[in-house]
């Protein structure tokens, strides 16, 4: 301690005594020679050792080339900068530079060019710098997502190049009113995010209103897309997530063609979709891929997951602590012998069996592919079997646990798959305490929280409320196609019918020679 208040002693008293030196400021305009150009550009990136500039034997001119070595393809440069410059003693210099460079006249240029990958070459005389793109390219293969697989349909997925994720919805969707916007986010790193969205019908309120949100975010670094996710959501204290996370470019192209707005960021394969609403997350591509029967039945089947994943660990704590009555009498012995020697209350026994559950899926995720399987069979089998025999959980409450976090699994949607599992642990405390009382009144107010709740100035449970009766044929149900004649109002789309003819012939018509 007294080491620190002597060197805190000596360090006040050196500021003191000491004359404060003033930062040499940094001019923004680009210099005509070569020395200020590159003394400036060392200021810029001072606490650096990839920066490397290189001096070029010329005849006519005298020049350099710099850029960062972490960033540049050697081969490239050799191939578009200094093969060129081998060859201007037959052309002029102006000819070649206005055909093979981009110019820039101010260094916030210059730097963002080095960041991204870029070549600068600064020449005696000219007041500009000439840049050239010689990134260097380390791409993964364009995959299918892990985590959103299909069994019919594309199997193509974003990757975290930004151009590359552009490139596959411009493949996808070729259509002149696809319009793409650049916006930088980040004070100190920079991050460059794409708006993209169907000019002829998205509604340019939205847009605004996104742009606003985007342009007034002042933080120093915006690492991934969550960041983003968090910072233009509407209400970040909702367990519910107000934007759609999708790896998968045939889901992003549907949704675009129903009027809304993707935000998609360099180094993330993930796109943020938005306005959209609850039932967004219970869609999948499979349900458009297979029979609209089928289709129906899939997505009735996730809807009711939702309420089994909430509401049964609630459901069983509610009927062993309040309502043993409401048991059916064939269901009264088998369920009382099996929690007759359990020495835990319900609640405790449903957090226990909860929480392991959690911590089995935490560790498979962690874990290495291969491992991770073998904890799932460890973790549902042994550890399951094991609990059983020690008379510390019933068999009953095993069951209960087991269909509650198959249910949750059965989101598409990671970000609605944890505010599912989040909300079961609320309802059980309140089972506890009051019983299905205590339900019925998490029930209504989760409900009036939905109600409530909104995205982008959509509300976030239509079309149920407001209630819109067109709307409901591709929510919880999947019409035919050919009925899916208007796009849903949630989006505020300018063109509300899809088509003017879905088929090309109709029940009603007479029958075809």
């Amino acid at each position: 301690m007294k080491f620190i208040k002597k060197l805190l002693k000596y360090n006040k008293g050196k500021n003191e005594n000491t004359p404060s030196k003033k930062i040499p400021k940094i001019s923004n305009n680009v210099f005509s020679t070569v020395n200020e150009n590159i003394s400036t550009i060392n200021q810029i990136f001072s606490n650096t050792e990839d920066l490397v500039i290189k001096e070029l034997k010329m005849k006519t001119v005298r020049g350099v080339i710099i850029y960062l070595e972490t960033m540049v393809d050697k081969e490239k440069i050799q191939k578009y900068i200094l093969n060129p410059c081998l060859q201007w003693e037959s052309e002029t210099v102006s000819t070649l530079l206005s055909t093979h460079f981009q110019s820039a006249t101010v260094f916030n240029q210059v730097e963002a060019a080095l960041l991204e990958g870029s070549c600068i070459l600064s020449l005696d005389g000219y007041e500009k710098l000439f840049i050239v793109d010689v990134s260097l390219s380390k791409e993964r293969s364009v995959t299918e997502p892990e985590n959103e697989k299909v069994v019919q349909g594309s199997h193509d997925g974003f990757i975290e190049t930004l151009l590359t994720n552009l490139h596959l919805l411009r493949k996808t969707m070729q259509s002149p009113n696809l319009s793409v916007k650049y916006f930088p986010v980040g004070t100190q790193v920079k991050s460059k995010i794409a708006l993209v969205y169907l000019n002829n019908l998205v509604n340019e309120e939205i847009i605004h209103e996104c742009e606003f949100r985007i342009k007034s975010i002042s933080m120093d670094t915006v690492l991934n897309i969550g960041f983003l996710e968090e910072l233009i959501e509407d209400s970040t204290l909702s367990p519910f997530p107000q934007l759609l996370n999708t790896e998968r470019v045939d889901r992003v192209a549907g949704h675009l063609n129903e009027g809304r707005v993707a935000v998609l960021m360099e180094g993330s394969p993930t796109a943020l979709l938005f306005p959209v609403t609850f039932f967004a997350f219970y869609q999948s591509p499979d349900d458009y891929s297979s029979r609209w029967i089928i289709g129906t039945f899939i997505r009735s089947i996730r809807h009711a997951s939702f309420l089994i994943s909430i509401i049964l660990p609630a459901f069983y704590i509610a009927v062993i602590a309040f309502h043993f009555e409401v048991l059916p009498d064939e269901l009264v012995t088998p369920v009382g012998g099996s929690i007759n020697k359990i020495p835990f209350p319900p609640l405790i026994e449903a957090l226990i069996m909860e929480l392991t559950i959690e911590l089995i899926r935490e560790a498979g995720i962690r874990l290495p592919s291969r491992i991770g399987q073998t904890i799932g069979i460890v973790g549902g089998l042994v550890i399951g079997d094991a609990v059983v025999q020690a008379g510390l959980i019933s068999t009953t409450m095993i069951v209960v646990v087991a269909l509650t976090a198959i249910s949750s699994f059965c989101v598409p949607s990671h970000g609605m798959s944890d505010a599912v599992r989040l909300l079961r642990f609320p309802f059980m405390f309140l089972a506890a305490s009051f019983g299905l009382v205590g339900i019925v009144f998490g029930y209504i107010v989760l409900l009036a929280h939905l109600c409530k709740l909104e995205s982008f100035g959509t509300p976030y449970f239509a079309p149920l409320a407001p209630l819109r009766i067109k709307d409901i044929k591709d929510t919880f149900l999947r019409v035919p196609i050919w009925k899916l004649k208007t796009r849903p109002l949630d989006s505020h789309p300018k063109h509300i019918e899809q088509q003017e003819t879905l088929r090309g012939w109709n029940y009603n018509d007479t029958k075809r020679k």
